[in-house]
């Protein structure tokens, strides 16, 4: 990243197993977030722990995978937990070049079988006085679930982040109907960077066919001028999802 500009990467991961299932993928997935050199990481659906898999899957990282994909690159993160059961956990993470001041999860959940929250972190941008506030967000399945969880997604941003600081939300919306433009853009003040430079929502699911448009970037405070869909060889054979990318000028 230079001094003016930032590029960030949102991807669910399918807890690094392949589109089917059949294949454990993660070291396949480091790789190609790296080549990417994104300075901020939004990942969705990232294994913190699982005591079965990391006893019976070859090749299984003996740290959290979000420890395992940051390495050297991504000195900075944070974890969150949005799905708790008997061997293990996973949420969302955030990795990212640049330190936070301070990050929390925010449970969301109202449905006891699939747990969700929203992991809001706040980084101090190089040679600025402004601080960068990020959401990564994994959403619920059903539309009243989800709707719920716009109105504590618009509550936090209304109390903690100040309309003069840069914000950037990102991840699995799950959103099928599109309802979350009424949540985020007209109460908020929030755009989609795919929507914005090409005229529409990025198409993401499933990553073999990509029809539905679940993953989605919105930001505020700072200027898109690049987005894409990370639809090239090797992505579609890793996760379900497509990975999306996008680039700001600060």
């Amino acid at each position: 990243m230079s001094d003016d500009t930032i590029k960030i990467v949102t991807y669910n991961i399918h807890k690094g197993f392949s589109t089917t299932n059949k294949h454990f993928v993660l070291h396949d997935i480091k790789s190609a977030l790296q080549d990417v050199a994104a300075d901020i990481v939004f990942l969705q659906e990232i294994q913190g722990e699982h005591q079965l898999k990391s006893s019976s899957v070859l090749n299984w990282p003996s740290e959290p995978q979000f420890e395992f994909l940051a390495d050297q690159v991504w000195p900075h993160h944070a974890y969150g937990k949005n799905a708790i059961y008997q061997s293990g956990h996973h949420g969302n993470a955030i990795l990212s070049k640049h330190p936070f001041q301070q990050w929390e999860n925010i449970n969301v959940s109202n449905m006891k079988s699939a747990s969700r929250s929203l992991l809001h972190g706040v980084i101090q941008l190089p040679n600025s006085t402004k601080s960068l506030h990020v959401i990564c967000v994994h959403l619920g399945l059903f539309e009243k679930e989800r709707s719920r969880q716009f109105d504590t997604l618009c509550q936090r941003i209304d109390s903690h982040i100040p309309h003069t600081d840069p914000l950037i939300i990102a991840g699995d919306f799950n959103d099928f109907w599109h309802k979350s433009e009424q949540h985020l853009h007209d109460h908020l003040d929030l755009t989609e960077v795919f929507k914005q430079l090409t005229g529409s929502h990025a198409r993401s699911f499933p990553a073999w066919f990509p029809v539905m448009h679940t993953d989605r970037i919105y930001y505020r405070g700072i200027t898109p001028y690049n987005c894409e869909r990370l639809k090239h060889k090797p992505w579609k054979r890793l996760s379900d999802h497509i990975p999306l990318m996008a680039e700001f000028k600060l």
